[in-house]
């Protein structure tokens, strides 16, 4: 293999050889002759497109500084485009004001998942299918909405307060989080059309294994992670900073396919060494092309319904079983988007929002499917509602009946007419 670029998924690219390891998460270790010294042509080469992609991400800083040091024709003409960029950026006005779409596990199979069985009907009101997914994702796009993480709507501060960061996008542009539930790919949806775990494939990126219902298993982009991932590679300009989505994960049957909790394998302990050391490595692929990683609690606990007691030894477990795996997280998204207020903030003397709070938890996430956006940042923390879009919200919508996705995309162009009744 002759020396040659490579880009990463978080848009940077890296030198490669002949036998050179491939930078980047995952990157494996090459094989054959040993690998050489890169010229100046080709790490200017390098610096210059991981300097484009920057820039397509809105973020002519780390553009600037990628290329300190470089010159040349190329150089020069990339420099005078940052700063046009640069002066083309507009603050957005409201920091609150930033919405949050969220799915659960994609399904791959609709013939599989729609099959009339016990599981059925929770897939048909809560699941999206691949097809519905990837046109949603279009016209988010084609609407102007660009992916930022909730850490660019604010930051947590020395004296526990938070502060409101400006988000600086292109004047016809507009941020939206986005997040995914449930990325643990349980075993009750074991063949039902559903991807099986996400991994980092031979060249470091990461993957879904599926097994379809002749029985054969294949890598690909099986579900929300890989799909984003290969829908940037052609939309950059679609990422804030190289940042992509929040996923939340519980833990009582393992995280992210892998059945990583000792509720699963404590009586095969290298077993679940195993399952766990997959898991790890897979969350840190993720932590390093642009996801970011939430607690959803480790059993999908009601945080309304639940004793102190029980939300408290919960979270214990989490910090026991995921956290070691995952590494920390201040992002808490709620199961069942429970809440412990209605709107006015929360009571900072209530023992539970203590046990929150004690927990690390800055980012606090609810649901409502009503609200094109709603936040509220108080001393201490964020609460962002999160817009579901599923098969009950997109069946409302297509039906009429109401208009909670109208800012996002047309439900009626968008539902997949495999489910059930249509």
């Amino acid at each position: 293999m002759s020396t040659a670029l490579a880009t990463t998924a978080l848009g940077g690219t890296v030198l490669t050889a002949a036998g050179c390891t491939q930078g980047g998460p995952g990157g494996g270790k090459g094989g054959g002759a040993a690998s050489k010294k890169p010229t100046a042509e080709e790490i200017r080469a390098q610096k210059v497109s991981q300097a484009q992609r920057q820039l397509a991400q809105h973020d002519p800083d780390a553009a600037e500084k990628t290329l300190k040091g470089q010159d040349g024709d190329e150089v020069d003409s990339l420099r005078t485009k940052i700063s046009s960029a640069r002066e083309a950026l507009v603050e957005w006005p409201n920091d609150l004001q930033v919405s949050h779409l969220f799915f659960h596990t994609l399904i791959v199979d609709p013939e599989r998942a729609f099959d009339g069985d016990e599981d059925a009907q929770g897939y048909d009101d809560y699941m999206c299918t691949i097809d519905e997914f990837t046109k949603i994702m279009q016209d988010v796009y084609d609407d102007g909405y660009v992916l930022v993480s909730p850490h660019d709507i604010c930051e947590k501060q020395d004296d526990g307060t938070m502060k409101p960061l400006p988000i600086r996008l292109p004047k016809d542009r507009k941020p939206m989080v986005l997040s995914q539930d449930d990325v643990c790919y349980y075993e009750y949806m074991e063949g039902d059309g559903f991807a099986a775990d996400l991994h980092p494939n031979a060249d470091g990126r990461v993957v879904n294994s599926y097994t379809d219902a002749d029985g054969k298993t294949s890598e690909g982009s099986y579900d929300m992670v890989p799909l984003v991932d290969d829908f940037l590679e052609d939309h950059p300009d679609f990422s804030y900073h190289g940042h992509k989505g929040v996923l939340a994960l519980t833990g009582y049957n393992g995280i992210l396919g892998y059945r990583s909790s000792k509720r699963e394998y404590g009586d095969h302990p290298e077993k679940l060494k195993t399952a766990q050391e997959k898991a790890k490595k897979t969350a840190a692929a993720l932590k390093d092309t642009g996801w970011e990683i939430a607690s959803h609690s480790w059993g999908h606990l009601d945080i309304k319904k639940s004793s102190l007691a029980h939300l408290t030894r919960d979270f214990d477990r989490w910090d026991a079983e995921v956290k070691p795996l995952t590494g920390e997280t201040d992002l808490l998204i709620l199961p069942f988007g429970a809440d412990l207020s209605g709107v006015p903030p929360y009571d900072t003397q209530d023992p539970k929002y203590q046990a929150v709070r004690d927990h690390g938890f800055d980012y606090i996430f609810l649901v409502d499917g009503t609200a094109e956006y709603w936040a509220q940042m108080q001393d201490g923390y964020l609460r962002q509602a999160r817009m579901n879009v599923d098969g009950i919200r997109l069946r409302a919508n297509a039906a009429g009946e109401e208009t909670s996705l109208e800012p996002f995309f047309d439900s009626s162009s968008v539902i997949d007419h495999s489910r059930p009744g249509l």
